[in-house]
């Protein structure tokens, strides 16, 4: 048998070293029965393949391993460079390895085979070599070398083989093993590992189960891995491949796995890619060796993330944990600082940020992002900005801002008001609490009139109002930026009414220089434009600047619209100008009306008036009126102002106004007050006249000739004597020969003025005293003849032509005020004849007569008269049979006939 590569001088030189020094021998076996039980168990096949994918690069063909059983024989061929003098010596050498390149090419890996197998054959198209234990002991016992008790080293001594390898390879293992079925199966768990981690390879059959690996290019330096119906994203760096597994198509973290160098060691790592790196291994390639350059295997690490999908990049940063290894810490470490320093964050701009240079806030949403994405172009993008990315960011030092900072970096952007906007909606998503609110208190807020203030607090948001204004007196928020989140924040919801019921309006009003142009319009301007919105403004609006139809400024409630009715009842003298058309045209009449520009008649209102300043005619007289100091103020102005002719009309105008038909409701307002003492028609003042509902003068005043005369009650006369000025009237009228009173109305009228007296609204030196008096029947009778009756049973002895009729108890204030006598200082009476003693209760008289006047039955006692006779003295004389009588010492006297009439 031919010997190509000389193993029997190779056995020579061994068995020669072995005879001179056993302690050799026993050395040799240490390191080979180390090997297969240590550093190479369990890696036949790894060993093997990578031999293999060293044969394929050598042999520049692609590498295809097969491996199959036959009996007791565990087959294992491969394509490639075959069997040479050096490989068959790195064989032999357990100690040397022939590799000069490559990750496997017959050296100390080879020792794998001595775990499975004590026959070992490789076959090879240059030739082959066997080792076996029983032909190396035979070869130990015939040099008369005794075997160490730790068994033959098998892999020293080779034989030749002539047995070519099986078709279709260039190189075969052959292997006597136990149970080859067995060996098999673990086979098959490595195959896939091996055919990602030996790109040499692109083959390898295990019994018939033939796994292939693919690789396909997906743009921007990433390879698609398919292997064993599994596909990997692979990218490429100067000393490492990186592997991702992919579920539906994109890369998925892996964070549980160990080094490959190429294939795998024990070196545990957590990262979230599966390194296959060139780095220095110790001789079992189980640990990396000391002093190996592990930092630099992350170099480039952070162009593989910027490769990736941008959604799945944050994934494959390293998330802060324990280390599993030694490596692992220094390789993290390493990553983190390459990641962090390397643009591949996807930013709000779409552009890829340095991590170490970013920002990011928490729930940036994707409304929020396209508005700041050109002011703060360092912001991550939205993708990237939720919890579940948290912790990767933060371990690449992407700074995390809060929405307090963010308020802090929008101080002093310049931006449209629109912008300011649409940042508050984005911004309205990530409000979800007081904290929240509290962060932003210092958010800048565009403001109607230019200006930009920080926080929502100090401004207010107009409520209806559309379109920019002005407004300079108070925090209005631009209409462009106004957003509901202002209000979440503080800001003040205002009404274009209270806008303009600002006292700070009425201070800049009271300090406005009429010769500023400027000032003038854009105050004018603003107030106008709120006003178009707004009722019940307050009367001080009325000083406000505007152009009259002669070119001059004039406060707004010295002039009238155009064609305005009002101008149809002011005198000729009227202070009134007419307001400049083209204001008109401009702003609109309603909002000219609510300053206070004329149409009708102008309102004047004013809560919690402290006096009478508000240049109401004869106003302090009216105020003395009062009992107290009115709550709010609501006048119509101008009054003294209406052409003495013109009242019908400027009532009716007045009632057709709802704002100063309300101020004429009040009877006690400046109003009603004004017009029942100045109004006239006819001549005559409106305070002395009647409605027509009214009867209770009826007679003594006329009623008002007017079609809403009803609704005018309130400015016409009272129902009752309200003031000294109406109590002289009314005396003047019942002594008034033309009048006509009813008996009914003239006691009514008598008891008012008692009462005005008596309740003290009217104070009696205040009335004049009447050259005569209105009696009962309606007759008028001279004072000195006249009597008030101030006891009921007077009345049956009284003539009706000379009797004043109020209320009983009224009488001695009305005898006073008209300088009447009373009837009972005036007549007398004596009871004549004796009568029977007896009680109210036990009179049938007595009893119907206070069922028939609604009266409760009197206690006490009672004389009764079978016929009773009082004889009169004084105004009246003679003797006068009654149905009653109550004596001067209180006893009353009744008659029990019961159809007595009183006198005859």
């Amino acid at each position: 048998m031919s010997d190509p590569f000389d193993t029997e001088s190779l056995r020579a030189a061994v068995l020669s070293a072995w005879t001179s020094s056993p302690t050799r021998l026993r050395e040799d076996s240490a390191t080979e029965s180390d090997l297969v039980r240590g550093g190479y168990r369990e890696r036949l096949l790894t060993e093997l393949a990578q031999n293999a994918a060293d044969a394929a690069a050598r042999g520049g063909v692609p590498g295809s391993l097969r491996a199959w059983s036959d009996g007791e024989f565990l087959h294992v061929a491969n394509t490639g460079a075959p069997l040479d003098r050096s490989g068959v010596h790195a064989l032999t050498a357990l100690r040397v390895s022939a590799k000069t390149e490559g990750v496997g090419r017959f050296g100390v890996g080879f020792t794998a085979v001595r775990a499975v197998s004590d026959e070992i054959e490789f076959r090879s198209a240059a030739g082959g070599v066997v080792f076996s234990a029983d032909r190396t002991m035979q070869a130990l016992a015939d040099a008369g070398v005794v075997a160490p008790a730790t068994g033959v080293p098998v892999l020293r001594l080779a034989w030749p083989s002539s047995v070519p390898p099986a078709d279709g390879f260039d190189s075969e293992i052959v292997l006597r093993v136990r149970d080859a079925d067995e060996i098999l199966a673990s086979m098959r768990e490595d195959a896939a590992s091996l055919l990602l981690e030996l790109e040499a390879l692109t083959v390898i059959d295990i019994a018939g189960d033939r796994l292939e690996r693919a690789v396909t290019d997906v743009g921007v330096g990433v390879e698609a891995v398919d292997v064993d119906g599994r596909r990997w994203w692979q990218y490429r760096t100067e000393r490492v491949r990186w592997l991702m597994p992919t579920v539906d198509g994109r890369p998925v973290p892996d964070s549980a796995n160990v080094l490959r160098a190429p294939t795998r060691s024990d070196e545990e790592l957590s990262l979230p890619a599966i390194p296959i790196a060139d780095v220095a291994m110790q001789p079992d390639r189980r640990r990396v060796l000391p002093g190996a350059d592990v930092a630099g295997l992350a170099a480039g690490y952070g162009r593989m993330l910027a490769a990736l999908p941008p959604s799945v990049r944050p994934v494959f940063v390293p998330v802060p944990g324990f280390a599993r290894s030694a490596v692992d810490e220094v390789l993290r470490e390493s990553i983190l600082r390459e990641a962090s320093s390397t643009a591949w964050l996807l930013g709000v701009g779409g552009v890829d940020l340095v991590p170490s240079r970013a920002m990011v806030l928490p729930g940036l949403t994707d409304e929020l992002a396209e508005v700041v994405a050109e002011t703060f172009p360092d912001l991550v993008a939205p993708s990237m900005s939720g919890p579940r990315h948290a912790a990767a960011l933060a371990a690449v030092d992407v700074r995390r801002i809060g929405l307090a900072r963010l308020a802090e970096m929008l101080t002093g952007v310049d931006r449209e008001p629109a912008w300011w906007g649409r940042l508050y909606d984005g911004l309205a998503a990530l409000v979800v609490d007081g904290v929240a609110s509290e962060e932003l208190a210092a958010l800048p807020v565009p403001l109607a009139d230019g200006r930009t203030v920080t926080g929502p607090r100090t401004t207010v948001l107009a409520d209806g109002v559309s379109g920019a204004i002005g407004v300079h007196w108070t925090r209005l928020v631009h209409p462009d930026a106004a957003r509901p989140l202002l209000t979440r924040l503080g800001a003040a919801q205002l009404s274009a009414a209270e806008m303009l019921s600002d006292p700070a309006l009425e201070a800049l009003l009271d300090e406005l220089d009429w010769d500023d142009g400027d000032a003038v319009d854009g105050l004018t301007d603003a107030v106008l434009t709120l006003a178009a919105n707004a009722d019940g403004l307050p009367g001080w609006l009325g000083s406000i600047p505007l152009a009259s139809s002669t070119g001059e400024l004039r406060a707004a409630d010295e002039l009238l619209l155009p064609d305005a009715p009002l101008a149809a009842v002011l005198a000729e003298d009227s202070p009134f100008g007419t307001v400049d058309p083209a204001v008109v045209r401009s702003h609109g009449p309603e909002a000219l009306r609510a300053v206070g520009v004329g149409w009708g008649f102008g309102v004047v209102t004013d809560d919690l008036p402290t006096e009478p300043d508000h240049d109401l005619d004869d106003e302090a007289e009216w105020w003395a009126s009062l009992a107290d100091d009115p709550e709010t103020l609501v006048a119509v102005r101008d009054l003294d102002l209406v052409d003495s002719d013109a009242w019908p009309e400027a009532l009716s105008q007045l009632l057709a106004d709802p704002r100063t038909r309300a101020a004429l409701q009040d009877r006690d307002g400046y109003t009603a007050w004004w017009l029942r003492r100045h109004a006239v028609v006819d001549g005559t003042s409106v305070g002395t006249y009647r409605a027509p509902s009214d009867t209770t003068f009826d007679g003594l005043l006329d009623v008002f000739e007017h079609p809403s005369a009803d609704d005018l009650a309130a400015a016409l006369a009272p129902t009752h004597c309200d003031s000294a000025w109406f109590t002289r009237l009314l005396i003047d009228r019942l002594a008034d020969p033309s009048r006509t009173p009813t008996p009914a109305v003239i006691a009514t009228t008598h008891t008012a003025i008692a009462d005005a007296v008596a309740s003290g609204r009217v104070e009696e030196d205040d009335l004049d005293l009447p050259p005569q008096v209105r009696s009962v029947s309606g007759a008028l009778v001279d004072p000195i003849d006249a009597m008030v009756l101030d006891r009921p049973w007077l009345a049956a002895v009284l003539d009706a032509d000379v009797t004043v009729l109020s209320t009983l108890e009224s009488a001695s204030v009305l005898a006073s005020v008209l300088d009447v006598r009373l009837a009972s200082d005036a007549v007398q009476g004596d009871v004549r004849g004796v009568g029977r003693v007896s009680s109210f209760d036990r009179e049938p008289s007595a009893v119907l007569a206070c069922a028939a006047l609604g009266l409760d039955l009197p206690a006490g006692r009672v004389v009764v008269h079978h016929e009773l006779i009082v004889r009169l003295r004084g105004a009246v004389a003679g003797d006068r049979t009654l149905a009653w009588w109550v004596a001067e010492d209180g006893t009353t006297h009744i008659a029990d006939n019961r159809e007595a009439e009183g006198g005859r």
